[in-house]
């Protein structure tokens, strides 16, 4: 087993989150500490205005220099590390187009911290003609497959629903015998999550997001502009599928006319009816459906989601699981993979046509003795 630090800024923009995680790649041996650093309003900015930027805009150094030195000031807190998993900041994601974007450059972040870091996961899939995206569903395979050995799952197939910026699920069947293996996973995005309503909240009232759902259950959701939401193209097209950000950023533009406590009611509703529109590409009923990521702490959001669906809905700590660091803890999980040369994406998750190992290696010197002690 080898003791990696999973890290994650995700699309919600608040910070960087750092898992540790004991694995040797398959299956999970146990989790260890994990810490958040917030980003600050300055920072915060800078990262809203790299959005939808490519490597060769001028302000992507700078985005690049912020994600690269949170990080290394976080991983500082986590000196036992063997390996490093880094996202990095996803910036822009057009799949079909130009590719997808994360800054921050691995092999920097392996200089500032003397630990190996596996890095850029997103690329080789895109390249070789997936969407990218999502790449947690194969650790969701991993968290059931645990599960069950701890008695807190049936052996039946789960739904993992991630709420951060944009939603993505992952339907994963435990008894299969690897992520990789036909039948094991589907997994795809759903839609906007919070990325919408946290925009809404940081243009409107100055905060980083509906804090509890409270906003938002005072008010009444409009249902023409959740109908109108789910004319999108993007609602007909077969699984598996990826989002940016701000695909959606037409569902931000019809609620501008809305009242604060509306607008983000709407926001809401249009989650949760994009997660039930999900459910149609489901290979069978998930027996329920766990939720993850920091849309589980909005209670709007889950009383919404357990009226549209037909399983129970609950948070993923249910199961004995972090719903908060399941993402930084799925990049270690799968920074083990690919230093072992296993598949972290497939084409049941991002459409790939093969099983793929992506990702990049960047070892500083004396690295190695960190992981193999010699």
């Amino acid at each position: 087993m080898i003791r990696a630090l999973g890290m994650m800024s995700g699309t919600s923009l608040d910070g960087v989150d750092a898992a540790l995680i004991e694995t040797d790649g398959i299956r999970i041996g146990g989790f260890g500490a994990s810490a958040f650093r917030a980003f600050s309003d300055n920072e915060s900015a800078v990262l809203h205005g790299g959005l939808g930027l490519w490597p060769d805009a001028p302000a992507v150094p700078d985005v690049a220099r912020l994600v690269e030195a949170a990080h290394a000031d976080l991983a500082a807190s986590f000196p036992d590390a063997q390996l490093i998993g880094f996202h990095g900041q996803t910036l822009a994601h057009d799949p079909r187009g130009r590719g997808t974007h994360q800054a921050g450059d691995g092999a920097t972040l392996a200089r500032a911290t003397g630990c190996p870091v596996v890095w850029d996961f997103r690329s080789e899939d895109v390249r070789q003609g997936g969407e990218g995206a999502p790449l947690v569903p194969f650790f969701h395979w991993a968290c059931a497959e645990w599960a069950v050995g701890q008695g807190a799952l049936p052996p039946a197939p789960v739904a993992f629903l991630n709420l951060g910026g944009v939603g993505n699920i992952s339907w994963v069947d435990p008894t299969a015998p690897s992520p990789e293996a036909p039948g094991a996973c589907l997994a795809f995005d759903t839609g906007p999550a919070n990325a919408p309503l946290n925009d809404l909240m940081r243009a409107r009232r100055r905060q980083s997001r509906d804090e509890g759902g409270a906003l938002a259950a005072q008010g009444t959701p409009d249902a023409a502009i959740v109908a109108a939401f789910l004319q999108d193209p993007w609602f007909a097209r077969p699984a598996p599928k990826s989002l940016d950000r701000d695909h959606f950023a037409d569902l931000s533009q019809a609620v501008a006319r809305l009242g604060d406590a509306d607008a983000a009611a709407t926001l809401v509703a249009a989650l949760a009816a994009s997660v039930a529109a999900a459910l149609d590409w489901l290979p069978s009923p998930p027996a329920q459906l766990l939720v993850c990521g920091g849309g589980r702490h909005n209670r709007a959001i889950m009383a919404a989601l357990t009226r549209a669906l037909p399983m129970p809905v609950t948070p993923v700590d249910s199961i004995g699981l972090d719903g908060d660091m399941l993402e930084a803890q799925a990049f270690g999980w799968l920074a083990v993979r690919v230093l072992r040369g296993l598949p972290i994406s497939g084409p049941m998750t991002t459409g790939v046509p093969d099983p793929v190992c992506g990702g990049r290696i960047s070892h500083p010197r004396g690295s190695l003795t960190k992981l193999f002690g010699t």
